[in-house]
């Protein structure tokens, strides 16, 4: 199948009165089946036509997840145009850049973001109209309603059925289908052309990973305008004619969060997508509503999941030498304990796939033992996006899965040198799902696609299993005062995972003579911790006593530390500076797929940066890490 309209109405043909979207709005979920959605994307499609939307018009879409958001880009498709999907989390002025450099005519919108819109407007030169997804009183005489186009693409499609033939005949597997913009880490995004074959060969190649009967059910918790969640989401479960539902749509962003446990447990999905900030908290979750049943509970709990992790192992030896002897153990505590928690997730959740960034391998033992998987994978926006991934027939904890079918691969030097099997460097890809190239940029085009090989940036190596192991970006490296380099990301992951009192922490090494770190404790262990010693919160000699622990912490991974020998020790930090607040959307350190903004934060931090190489830097209980960690606990 060459493009997305082929693709989905093989799907109609097959399964037409199969439930595809599902939405609840107030106390009830609306269904809508596949016959029922082709039969909307056409009538929208034909209004979109009519009020003046053309073959090859670029246009965009800025909404929650919600049933209209798919039947939207479907529309924008059969009319021939091209879908430039938006984050909401995005603030105006990112909104305006975007809407310029893609030179957008139409925006279809949800009532939320109006007020983003309008305060860009007349800044926004190539804009046409504004079509509203959300039934407004107000509105302009050039912007339309949504539901006004249906209705006036059925009243069209009635007269003459084949309005769409000729628009459809010029649709072909190199048409554009998104200009996808890379979330920012660098100072201007850049937009990611990605074409109808890109994604019906991604979903091909992720068939090779997952089995999706048709039965299957997902609640769509990411958003919708990555194709992370176009691809192992819409279109792989579009084309087995399984179900999508979407989180409930609160008054604001913090009901919409709210929903999403009640709504896991309504519509019991059978595989969710995770991304890691979304499985640590789910974790905490677990852990917090197993702590409330009390300290026997919570012991019984540690115990168990203890067991289990040593007898899953990295999952392709699970039960294997003398870990088959505590077996019988591990299947009375999945009966007793396990099976419960999983009732959180509806009792049918088989499996999570985790992607968005690296996923800590407690996290994935963690999932694993309460007879979840997350299943870690990778791929970026510019391979549309899935590359490698761990699956249930055939895992590797701690990797990053194995190659998708139809995908070709291969590791090199900073020397364009091609690595044997073992040796890490620069993952290039190449395949039918690599991007077409980016909007307007020929430059980074030709940078990153060369002779039809993607360059990623990111640094990995194949075991001799054929599992990839994915060690963080090249630019984001350590690097030494003698020129040695490290990827950071592991070793964050890790001493967040692995430590108490650090919730995040970004290393520091652009060749100096030691490794430095931004640490933002975590608020609610340190909480915990004063209220069970009994002391001030207040007293400078309470912040020195947690500064002292959050140090015994870090030396865990030194010397004789329980954790000593995970990294070398040059790359661990021997100074750190406490931040008081986290690093997220809001103060933009994070992008939307929550993967820390490394250069804003470098930029935002220098000063302190640069303190921690003076020479009293190395005490951590200095007078700047007990300000930090006062006003932490204040807010």
């Amino acid at each position: 199948m060459q493009t997305i309209l082929d693709f989905f109405e093989k799907s109609v043909e097959k399964f037409p009165s199969n439930p595809f979207l599902k939405e609840k709005i107030k106390d009830q979920w609306r269904v809508t089946t596949y016959a029922e959605t082709l039969q909307h994307a056409r009538n929208l499609a034909a209004g979109l036509i009519e009020i003046g939307v053309n073959p090859g018009d670029n246009v965009a879409l800025l909404s929650e997840g919600r049933t209209d958001w798919v039947i939207t880009e479907l529309a924008i498709l059969y009319a021939g145009a091209v879908n430039v999907p938006l984050s909401v989390k995005l603030e105006p002025y990112e909104l305006e850049f975007r809407l310029q450099h893609s030179e957008s005519k139409y925006m279809i919108i949800s009532k939320s973001q109006k007020p983003k819109i309008d305060k860009i407007r007349s800044n926004l030169t190539y804009l046409k109209s504004v079509i509203y997804i959300d039934i407004l009183e107000d509105i302009l005489s050039t912007d339309y309603l949504l539901e006004d186009l249906f209705t006036l693409g059925k009243s069209l499609l009635k007269e003459n059925p084949g309005l769409l033939d000729p628009i459809r005949q010029n649709i072909t597997g190199s048409t554009p289908v998104n200009i996808s913009y890379t979330s920012g880490t660098t100072a201007d995004p850049k937009g990611i052309i990605l074409t109808h074959r890109n994604y019906t060969a991604n979903v091909e190649q992720a068939y090779s990973l997952m089995d999706i009967p048709p039965t299957y059910t997902t609640l769509l918790i990411l958003p919708l305008d990555h194709c992370f969640a176009h691809v192992a989401g819409i279109y792989s479960f579009m084309g087995k004619g399984a179900s999508i539902a979407f989180v409930q749509l609160g008054e604001t962003p913090q009901q919409t969060l709210k929903n999403i446990p009640i709504n896991i447990r309504e519509t019991k999905p059978d595989l969710l997508l995770s991304v890691p900030a979304l499985a640590k908290n789910f974790r905490k979750n677990i852990e917090k509503g197993v702590a409330d049943k009390g300290k026997f509970t919570e012991k019984l709990f540690q115990f168990a999941l203890k067991t289990a992790i040593y007898y899953n192992a990295e999952g392709y030896n699970r039960g294997k030498g003398l870990r088959i002897l505590v077996k019988p153990m591990v299947w009375l505590f999945d009966k007793i304990l396990f099976s419960k928690v999983r009732e959180v997730f509806g009792g049918k959740l088989k499996f999570f796939i985790g992607g968005g960034a690296l996923l800590d391998i407690e996290l994935q033992r963690f999932f694993y033992a309460i007879g979840i998987p997350m299943l870690q994978g990778y791929g970026l926006s510019e391979a549309t996006p899935i590359i490698s991934s761990n699956a249930l027939h055939r895992h590797k904890l701690g990797s990053s899965g194995f190659l998708v079918s139809n995908l070709e691969l291969k590791i090199m030097d900073e020397n364009g040198k091609e690595l044997p099997v073992g040796q890490k460097g620069e993952i290039v890809v190449k395949g039918e799902n690599v991007m077409a190239g980016y909007f307007k940029n020929e430059k980074a085009t030709k940078e990153t696609i060369r002779d039809g090989w993607l360059y990623t940036g990111d640094m990995g190596y194949m075991d001799k299993d054929g599992f990839l192991y994915v060690l963080g970006r090249f630019k984001s490296l350590l690097i030494s005062n003698d020129g040695e380099k490290y990827s950071p990301e592991s070793i964050e992951e890790t001493l967040t995972s692995k430590t108490r009192f650090i919730n995040q922490v970004v290393l520091y090494n652009n060749q100096n003579p030691y490794t430095v770190a931004l640490v933002v404790p975590d608020k609610e262990a340190i909480k915990k911790l004063t209220q069970e010693m009994g002391l001030d919160p207040e007293d400078d000699k309470t912040h020195e006593h947690i500064l002292k622990f959050i140090h015994e912490e870090l030396n865990q991974f030194r010397g004789n530390g329980k954790y000593a020998g995970e990294f070398p020790e040059r790359w661990l930090p021997a100074a750190i500076a406490i931040l008081d607040e986290p690093f997220n959307e809001h103060n933009k350190m994070m992008n939307s797929t929550m993967k820390i903004v490394r250069n804003k934060v470098y930029e935002y931090y220098r000063q302190r940066i640069e303190d921690l190489y003076k020479a009293d830097a190395k005490n951590i209980a200095n007078p700047a890490n007990i300000a930090a960690l006062k006003n932490l606990s204040r807010n």
